[in-house]
């Protein structure tokens, strides 16, 4: 079985990931597979070099690596750019998925996917999840992160509005409590599945 989980940035899809990997599941964040696997690619970082120059690269303890920070400003400020982002990196995020997946059959897995419904991979999924909040409460968790509110409001108008996502999901958890009650959530929700 496989599950997708999206929703709004700043929503807590991690948390939800990290709650059904508490129930079993073997979790996959897509994001950290970009940060970990794919923007270290030598292959991708001189991609990167070639299409925005030198202003996104720097060094981390000796080697070349991505400035992200600068990369996002590039990026999402301008829909073109974050395309071809988004046509260099994808494709190798789905081969990180297929290698975690031939490496256990059986297992059952929680894949964090923020734009899971934009980009139409729901077919990848067995079911898709939708972790969703209040508006407030996005922008006050990612102010809480450090990043300014015009920043989240650039990035959130970026993804498919959260009614859509919700909409288009097969289950929704509602995170506006407490980390115990989106855990509440997910357990009843991983026992339905397992059980289906």
């Amino acid at each position: 079985m496989i599950v997708g989980i999206t929703g709004g940035l700043g929503c807590g899809k991690s948390t939800a990931a990290r709650a059904f990997a508490g129930r079993g599941f073997r979790r996959l964040d897509s994001d950290q597979i970009v940060r970990e696997i794919v923007l270290t690619d030598p292959e991708v970082i001189a991609a990167l070099r070639t299409r925005f120059g030198e202003a996104v690269i720097m060094r981390d303890s000796g080697k070349e690596a991505i400035n992200r920070p600068a990369l996002a400003e590039r990026v999402f400020a301008h829909d073109d750019e974050r395309q071809w982002l988004e046509n260099l990196t994808h494709p190798r995020v789905f081969e990180a998925w297929r290698e975690a997946f031939a490496q256990a059959p059986e297992a059952r897995w929680a894949i964090e996917v923020p734009l899971l419904h934009e980009k139409a991979l729901e077919n990848w999924f067995d079911f898709t999840v939708c972790v969703a909040c209040s508006p407030t409460q996005q922008l006050v968790r990612l102010e809480q992160r450090g990043l300014p509110r015009v920043l989240a409001g650039q990035r959130i108008s970026k993804q498919l509005p959260l009614a859509r996502k919700i909409e288009l999901s097969d289950f929704v958890l509602w995170n506006e409590g407490s980390a115990r009650f989106l855990e509440a959530q997910v357990y009843r929700l991983a026992t339905a599945l397992s059980a289906a």
